[in-house]
C-alpha cells in the first residue's frame, strides 16, 4: 500500500494508523490560529495521533460576495510561518489560482486541490509541478471512479504524491451524502485516502451568507467514514461555531475535540486490526 510521508514524521497510508487533519475553516486571525492549533497539538499528542494544521488564507467559493473570505495570501502564509515555527507541524492550505502554486509551495507542506476545482488542467498542473503532496478534494459532481483521471494528471508531470479525499456528493437541491462504497471504490487506486466530515455536513447554499450545514451529526458521520479503513481523518473546529466567519454550521465545537479523538481512534484501531478477508 502506498504511503506519503511529510515532515515532521506524519506518514499518510490507509494500513497505518490515522491522521488528523485539522484546524480551522478560514484563518480569522493569527491569536485564533495560535491558540486552534495549540490546542489540536495538545489532544493529538496526548492520543499520539500524528496531526497536520489546516485553515484557508482565501474562501474563493462563498454565497454571498459580502461572506467573509480570509485574510489573502500574504498574511495567510506569514501565519502559517509562524505557525510552523512555534509548533514545528504539517500545513496544509487550498488554492484557487495556478499562480498560488509556487508561492504556498515555499512554505506549505500539502497543497490542497478544492472540488470545484478538481477538473481545471492548468491548476492541477501548476499544483503537481511543486511536487508537494497534492490533497484532492473529490468534486460533488464526480463519481469516485473519476478521480483516476486526476492522479493521471498529476502523474504526467512526474508527481506520484497524491491523497484523494472524499467530501460528500451533491444529492438533489440542497444536502450532501457520502458513499461509504465509493471510499472503497477510491481506494482501488492505490493512495492514500482521506475523508472531510466537516465539509460532507454542509448544506451548500442554505444561508444568505454563509453555508448551512449539520454539525450535531459529526461524531456519527466520522465514526461511519473511520469503518472503511482511512489514511486520514480531516476535521475543522471552532471555539465557537455560532460565531465563526465562515462554514459554522459544520464545525466541530473545540471543547469536544478530545471526545471527538477518542471515538475516532477507537474505532480506527479497530478497524485497522481485523484481518482482511476478500470476497469475489
Amino acid at each position: 500500500m502506498k504511503e506519503i510521508t511529510v515532515a515532521p514524521k506524519v506518514t499518510f497510508s490507509n494500513d497505518k494508523p490515522f491522521v488528523l487533519i485539522g484546524g480551522l475553516n478560514v484563518l480569522e486571525s493569527k491569536d485564533l490560529a495560535l491558540k486552534t492549533a495549540e490546542l489540536f497539538l495538545k489532544e493529538t499528542e496526548k492520543r499520539n495521533i500524528p496531526f497536520v494544521f489546516k485553515a484557508s488564507f482565501d474562501k474563493a467559493n462563498r454565497s454571498s460576495i459580502n461572506s467573509y473570505r480570509g485574510p489573502g495570501i500574504d498574511e495567510g502564509l506569514r501565519i502559517f510561518e509562524i505557525l510552523k515555527k512555534e509548533f514545528n507541524i504539517p500545513v496544509i492550505t487550498d488554492i484557487h489560482e495556478r499562480e498560488q502554486a509556487a508561492i504556498c509551495a515555499e512554505v506549505v507542506d500539502i497543497l490542497q486541490l478544492p472540488a470545484f476545482l478538481s477538473r481545471q488542467t492548468d491548476l492541477v498542473e501548476a499544483m503537481a509541478k511543486t511536487m508537494k503532496p497534492i490533497h484532492v478534494k473529490k468534486a460533488q459532481f464526480l463519481a469516485p471512479h473519476q478521480m483516476k483521471h486526476i492522479i493521471t494528471k498529476c502523474a504526467e508531470v512526474g508527481n506520484d504524491k497524491v491523497l484523494l479525499c472524499e467530501r460528500g456528493t451533491s444529492f438533489g437541491y440542497g444536502g450532501l451524502v457520502v458513499d461509504m462504497l465509493g471510499l472503497c471504490e477510491m481506494k482501488k487506486f492505490d493512495v492514500p485516502l482521506t475523508f472531510d466530515v466537516t465539509h460532507s455536513l454542509q448544506l451548500p447554499g442554505a444561508l444568505a451568507k454563509s453555508t448551512g450545514g449539520r454539525r450535531e451529526h459529526v461524531f456519527e458521520l466520522a465514526r461511519s467514514g473511520m469503518s472503511v479503513g482511512l489514511s486520514a481523518l480531516f476535521v475543522e473546529a471552532h471555539p465557537d461555531p455560532d460565531k465563526a466567519l465562515c462554514d459554522g454550521p459544520s464545525a466541530l465545537p473545540l471543547n469536544l475535540l478530545g471526545a471527538f479523538l477518542d471515538q475516532i481512534q477507537a474505532m480506527d484501531n479497530l478497524v485497522k486490526s481485523f484481518k482482511k478477508v476478500k470476497v469475489d
